[in-house]
């Protein structure tokens, strides 16, 4: 079975971009290590297989999901920085849930970066990840941070 229209790659991208910052940040691994060990074993569809089985990934375009998770790497220090400025007092950086670093992280990088898509795009896409692997107060945080990181970032669209 091919993509279909509703396919959406670049979210799939996306979950895994947040995915691999999560276990580089768990294992230890650098950002080449955990992007090489997902493109070999995570992404793209096994032969008849077009599921989320076995934590695979098939709908992910491996260029924009590598590109996230460098530029999240390579501006960690800048990321993290604006991040703690951006999050609520009680709600320290390394204490929050891992997943949601993660994420902030990635779409941290993403907003840092030149080109690609505007950052609406960019907090939507991200809102819809963070859903999908946590509930509570946490999606409405990052909500308010990646907010507040896209005017930080990219001030000319908004």
């Amino acid at each position: 079975m091919g993509v279909t229209p509703k396919t959406r790659t670049r979210t799939a991208s996306r979950v895994a971009a947040v995915q691999a910052l999560f276990q580089s940040e768990q294992a230890g691994d650098s950002a080449e290590t955990v992007i090489d060990q997902f493109v070999r074993h995570r992404l793209g569809s096994l032969a008849g297989d077009d599921d989320f089985e076995d934590g695979r990934i098939p709908d992910a375009e491996v260029p924009l999901f590598a590109a996230i998770v460098r530029g999240a790497v390579r501006q960690q220090d800048t990321i993290d920085a604006m991040l703690s400025d951006s999050l609520p007092a009680d709600w320290p950086l390394m204490r929050i849930d891992p997943v949601l670093r993660a994420l902030l992280r990635a779409a941290g990088g993403e907003l840092a970066g030149t080109g690609g898509a505007p950052a609406k795009v960019i907090i939507n896409e991200y809102l819809d990840v963070v859903r999908g692997f946590l509930t509570g107060p946490e999606p409405g945080i990052a909500n308010a941070v990646l907010d507040r990181l896209a005017r930080l970032l990219r001030p000319g669209e908004f």
